[in-house]
Formats: structure tokens, sequence, C-alpha cells
């Protein structure tokens, strides 16, 4: 197992030993899934929950939260316009109906909209912290507390982001997390819950063992459920990951700081900074685009081999992706506006410096030849 050159080759050596030894057990099915649970654990640890539950990916993760809190046909969940198809996908997975909720320009949930959108079929919120950039948590689980609402956090991106010095992921009732190469703490695949509602965690776990184990009322064997279990592989992988956290993130923190610092200056480009209260992982580079036509900007950058949300993978409102279209979600006039005027560089572990001031040449060079119409 390859790991980085700036690893100690000790702690190299033990996570190789360990992959092995897993490997050594496979193809055994009835071997306990050691790794796994000590990953969970680990993992409540590191980020503040009482209870961690390791999944195959972040989709299995939110969807399994809202199948754990019984959401399902006839219910409605609000959901920001602006995030992934995933987060929409998770919900109509239960059967239950999104409803997407605008945002602010700076990409924060509209609480007016949150207000108007609330009906006496709510029952959860799914806030999602895009770029790992936290929403306002606190005014979010106040407002779900007095409707009587779940809030269900879609912090896939958001590892190592905090509000007030608090984790996001734990401000809700359950936080969800990606774990696919990209995230700053990655396996390949795969994906958690953090939650400190023991009988949820209980659920989980069965929901995501084709309900073979029992769960709080649930004896093993009586209900569907499906396969979401994280790989033993993986969760080596990911725990070896997990001890060299705070590496990762401060890696994280300062390529991004690299790529903006490079653009700041740059005619059109706007560095986003964090806000006073906020911790971010710095996820990505965002920077907002005061240049003409800037979707297109964002694409050509993609044509030059500079992958960026917008351009490279078509991040738009919900509404708006041919895959939902059939399910006629609301317009976000204002999320769509922000996030086409958004500039969400993709960066990763295995960019070096060079390649990171390679990019920002590419990128001054388009913007400075732009047209101004």
């Amino acid at each position: 197992m390859t790991l980085t050159s700036t690893e100690p080759a000790a702690h190299r050596q033990d996570a190789a030993d360990q992959l092995a030894a897993a490997l050594r057990r496979m193809p055994d099915p009835t071997a306990a899934a050691g790794h796994t649970r000590r990953l969970e654990e680990q993992l409540a640890t590191v980020f503040g929950a009482r209870h961690a539950v390791a999944l195959s990916s972040g989709t299995a993760a939110l969807h399994t939260a809202l199948a754990g809190y019984g959401i399902g046909p006839g219910d409605e969940v609000l959901v920001p316009g602006a995030t992934v198809v995933m987060t929409v996908a998770a919900v109509l997975m239960t059967g239950a109906t999104p409803v997407l909720v605008d945002s602010t320009p700076v990409l924060d949930l509209d609480f007016d909209d949150l207000a108007a959108k609330t009906t006496s079929r709510t029952r959860a919120i799914v806030p999602v912290h895009l770029a790992g950039r936290p929403c306002d948590l606190t005014r979010l689980t106040e407002f779900a507390a007095r409707a009587g609402l779940r809030v269900i956090e879609d912090a896939c991106q958001a590892q190592g982001s905090r509000l007030d010095g608090r984790p996001v992921g734990t401000f809700g009732d359950v936080g969800c997390f990606s774990m696919k190469d990209g995230k700053v703490l990655w396996s390949g695949e795969g994906g958690y819950i953090l939650t400190d509602d023991a009988e949820f965690a209980a659920r989980a776990r069965s929901f995501t063992t084709h309900g073979f184990l029992p769960a709080p009322g649930r004896p093993a064997g009586s209900r569907l459920g499906h396969n979401y279990r994280l790989a033993e592989p993986l969760a080596v992988i990911a725990s070896a990951n997990l001890e060299r956290f705070d590496d990762l993130l401060e890696q994280r923190h300062r390529q991004t700081r690299l790529l903006t610092d490079l653009l700041t200056d740059v005619r059109g480009l706007r560095p986003v900074q964090a806000g006073p209260r906020e911790q971010w992982n710095h996820y990505g580079p965002l920077l907002r685009l005061t240049l003409a036509r800037p979707r297109d900007f964002c694409r050509r950058l993609a044509e030059q081999g500079i992958a960026n949300s917008v351009g490279t993978y078509g991040l738009t409102t919900a509404d708006r992706l041919p895959s939902l279209a059939e399910h006629s979600l609301q317009p976000c006039p204002t999320a769509l506006r922000s996030l086409d005027e958004t500039l969400a560089v993709v960066v990763h572990g295995g960019h070096s410096d060079e390649q990171l001031r390679a990019m920002a040449r590419t990128i001054t060079q388009e913007a400075r030849r732009w047209p101004s119409t």
C-alpha cells in the first residue's frame, strides 16, 4: 500500500502489514469486520461523536440516515438547490419527495425560503456543506427544533471543517461523509455516519447489512436493508489515513492557500474567504468570477486540463440536472447565479506544488485572454 513520501516509513509499513493481514483473511465471509469496527471507533473519537457507522459510500450514508429515521413515501425533505445529484438521489431512494431551497448569494441557505417551503409533510432538512464550507448550523438546528424536523448533514466534502470550533457533521441528528478519492480523508471508496443517537446507530448498522443485524425493537432478519458495508481492505486504508488526518488537512490548507495566493490579483477572479465563525477545511480553492459568461470560462479551463466543479462536472442547481428532470424540482435562481459565478478548482493530495503553480499560470492566462462580452 502506497501512502505519501512524507509519511514516516514505520507508519507506512504498519499500514501495509495491516492491509496484508486483512487480505490473508479474505475471501472468508465469516471473518469478523475487525478493521471496520476499529475505524468506527477512531472516527467517533477524532470527530467528537458517540457513534460512527462506516459504509460503502457517502451516498449510502445519506440513504441510510434518511431510512434510519423512517423517512419514506408521503414525506418531504428540504434540500439546498445548490447541491450535487447524490444528495437528491438519496432522498428519492427512500420514496420521499425532495423540496429544493434557494440560497443566499454566498450559498448559505435562504431561511425565508426554507420557512416558506416547510409544510406538515416535511420530516427533515439536509444541509449541504458544499466545498467543505459550513452553512449556519446554529440557526438551522434552532429552526429544525422549533419545527420538529430532523437535521441530516451532507458533510461529504467537509471533513475537518468546523463552525465556532465544533466539527461539522456533529450539529444535526446525523452527519454523513464520503471517503471517495479526492476527499481529505480517503480510502478509494467509502463513507461514514456520525451520530450521538445510539438507537439510530444500531438501525443504521442493520440497514447496511441486509437487516441481518438486530436493531431496537427489530430482531435480526425481520426487515430488509441494503449491502452498504465497507470492505475490510478499504477500512484499513481509511484507518491509516485517519491516523495522519491532521497532516492531510494541513496539506489541503496549504495547497488551497498556494493556488489562491497565486490568483489573488488576476482580473475577474476574487478568492472566497472563510467567514469569521468558520474554520474551513479548504477542500478546494473557491473564486468568484466577474468575467463575462463565467460558466463558459469554467468549461474553457476544463478543456485546458484544469478540473473544476462547473466546467468539468457540470455543477448546477439540482432542478437543472437532466437525470432529475422528471421530478419537476423547484428552480432556485439565486443559487443558480451563485454557482454560475463560482470557480471551484479540484485539488487533491497527489498534486505537487509545481503542478499547482502550472494550474495557476493556465488560469491566469485564460482569464487575461477572456473577452469582455
